[in-house]
């Protein structure tokens, strides 16, 4: 007759010292994984950038190979012109960002403040432009930038990507002011202050890490911007990772330089990342408590 297990061995949440280690072991390597998957792409294309290109398709110089800097003076010069596509993208990436944030923080206070009809539908059309796929307007874009003579040049880049950025912006902001008591402002305006007063010197300051939030995905998102610039820009107004397409050539793709284009996307964006993180992760803590 076999004995009886102990109780506590009984209850629903109870394992094995062997099985929580293997659990540990599993989890570990499920973490391990997912960081793999992650840091060696973006650890390849750094190494890539600064290898010769005899190093780029041998394995014996994987990781031990002869660095240089020629992939990155190569790109700037003639024909790849990267440049010239760097200061379109940081114009378009700016001028977007520089309409949208401000467009978006009133549209977002409208919606969190204000009563009038059909807001709420107002508001989810809003929203649900953010899911309409881009192969589906870019060819209305492409028909009426042709008729306006706006082809090839950033003004019109900046209005597609507003459009794009414009309706996160506003949901995201939104919900930073949504935060912000209401009996503030009331106090304030009670007291005199008119309400462009009160947003200024109130409801902007509280809702600031949501502004920022938004700002640097609003960056990013135009940033990294692909399919419209393809179709909309022809020669004048390229974007950085449009240049990309042209390390395209008759000898196949050059990695090399492919990799030091990747690589001067990137950085702004982890410069970025570091400069804002603390406001980053306090709109992320924020978003999580309401």
């Amino acid at each position: 007759m076999s004995a009886a297990l102990p109780s506590f061995m009984a209850l629903p949440g109870y394992r094995a010292p062997g099985m929580q280690r293997v659990a540990g072991w599993l989890h570990q390597l499920a973490v391990f994984v997912v960081i793999a998957s992650i840091v060696l792409p973006i650890a390849w294309i750094v190494l890539t950038a600064f290898k010769l290109p005899r190093d780029v398709y041998t394995l014996d110089a994987a990781l031990w190979f002869e660095p240089t800097l020629d992939n990155l003076r190569t790109v700037f010069e003639h024909p790849w012109n990267l440049g010239d596509k760097i200061v379109n993208s940081l114009l378009v990436a700016g001028g977007a960002v520089l309409l949208a944030v401000p467009m978006a923080t009133m549209a977002a206070y409208a919606f969190s403040r204000f009563e009038f009809r059909f807001k709420q539908p107002i508001f989810l059309t809003v929203i649900a432009s953010q899911f309409i796929p881009a192969a589906v307007v870019v060819l209305p874009y492409f028909v009426m930038f042709r008729q306006a003579g706006m082809l090839d040049t950033r003004s019109a880049l900046v209005l597609v990507n507003l459009s794009i950025v414009l309706p996160y912006a506003v949901w995201m902001i939104k919900g930073f002011i949504d935060a912000v008591p209401i009996e503030i402002e009331e106090s304030a305006m009670v007291d005199g202050a008119e309400r462009w007063r009160v947003i200024a010197e109130i409801v902007v300051p509280a809702a600031l890490p949501g502004i920022i939030t938004a700002a640097v995905f609003s960056f990013t998102l135009t940033w990294n911007e692909f399919l419209f610039a393809l179709i909309i820009t022809k020669q004048n107004a390229l974007t950085l990772p449009i240049g990309l397409i042209g390390f395209r050539t008759d000898r196949g793709d050059l990695w090399e330089l492919m990799s030091a284009g990747g690589l001067l996307i990137t950085a702004p964006m982890f410069l970025i990342s570091l400069l804002v993180h603390r406001q980053f992760i306090g709109s992320l803590s924020a978003g999580a408590l309401r």
